[in-house]
């Protein structure tokens, strides 16, 4: 058994506590095995040592919600509840299954090469998934990501992909930056409708904790404590996939997919996508995953189109 103390500083007992403890009694009853017990501005706990951490853990995320909004309501701690239980269930699921879905919809590694993409993320912090379309890359990249997120390993996810039909220059197209982008995004946004209620969803985006941004943008920033997507990487120019690259800050990891037979560049514009495969193929932590026809996901038919094309080119 472990014990431990959490002191509360800044807060409303009141506020944070819940009316006649009522936000302590909620969590009381996801951490069955736990004892709590407010002393003043204290919290002392008492358990066994994992579910110790990962209360103390929790317990601090509803402080630093509190010192941020000024506010701790019942419905606040029945959401972040809700997240912990979905962290609680990831932490049972097989090998193969990445994250659950909605509706019950289990997401998981269904081919070999997809398998060796998961098992990439996991051992390095940079990994190029390459394939021709319907192989899973982008599905499989927002699995991991939203995974990630779940259990807290990362703060936030990041998705970009160069718009190459506007030229990266999306100023004239009317809305805001995410109504430019978004026509641009949307197999990104049908995996996250898979993976994320609606209502999480909107509130991710709304905080920026899912955020949306073309690559253009990117220049400039540094992105700590991230999982980012890159989509769409054989439309990068060279310079655009090096700037990219080196935004990459601490307890970062990047995910780049990208099919090489579909360049959409002007003629005689390498893309940044081939020049990083010839490049950085020999870089320590970062891993390079080549699916192929048997790793398609969609209709039967999408196996005998790509083959005819591949026979076709040869």
């Amino acid at each position: 058994m472990t014990e431990k103390i959490i002191a509360l500083e800044g807060v409303s007992l009141l506020d944070f506590l819940g009316v006649q403890n009522r936000n302590i009694k909620e969590v009381s009853k996801f951490f069955p095995t736990c004892k709590i017990i407010s002393r003043g501005n204290e919290i002392h706990i008492k358990g066994p040592s994992k579910e110790v951490t990962r209360l103390e853990t929790f317990l601090n995320d509803l402080q630093a919600h509190y010192q941020k909004f000024s506010t701790l309501t019942p419905a606040v701690v029945k959401n972040y509840l809700e997240n912990e239980k979905e962290i609680k269930d990831s932490l049972s699921l097989p090998d193969d299954v990445i994250v659950h879905g909605n509706r019950g919809l289990i997401v998981k590694a269904k081919t070999t090469n997809q398998k060796k993409l998961v098992q990439a993320s996991y051992k390095h912090d940079i990994v190029f998934a390459v394939g021709p379309a319907g192989t899973g890359k982008t599905y499989t990249a927002v699995a991991l990501a939203v995974k990630a997120l779940k259990e807290k390993q990362i703060k936030k996810i990041i998705i970009t992909r160069p718009a190459v039909e506007a030229g990266e220059n999306l100023g004239f197209l009317p809305g805001d930056l995410k109504e430019k982008i978004d026509p641009y995004l949307m197999p990104i946004y049908d995996a996250l409708n898979d993976m994320v209620h609606s209502e999480k969803m909107k509130e991710y985006l709304e905080r920026n904790v899912i955020e949306i941004a073309p690559l253009a943008y990117m220049r400039g920033r540094t992105l700590n404590d991230a999982f980012i997507i890159l989509d769409e990487a054989q439309n990068t120019t060279t310079m655009q996939l090096k700037m990219f690259l080196t935004r990459m800050g601490p307890k970062s990891k990047i995910v780049i997919t990208g099919d090489v037979t579909q360049i959409d560049l002007p003629p005689r514009q390498k893309s940044g996508l081939a020049d990083a495969i010839q490049k950085l193929n020999k870089i320590k932590g970062i891993k390079f995953i080549e699916l192929d026809g048997r790793d398609v996901v969609r209709h039967p038919l999408v196996v005998d189109i790509l083959k005819a094309y591949d026979e076709a080119d040869k």
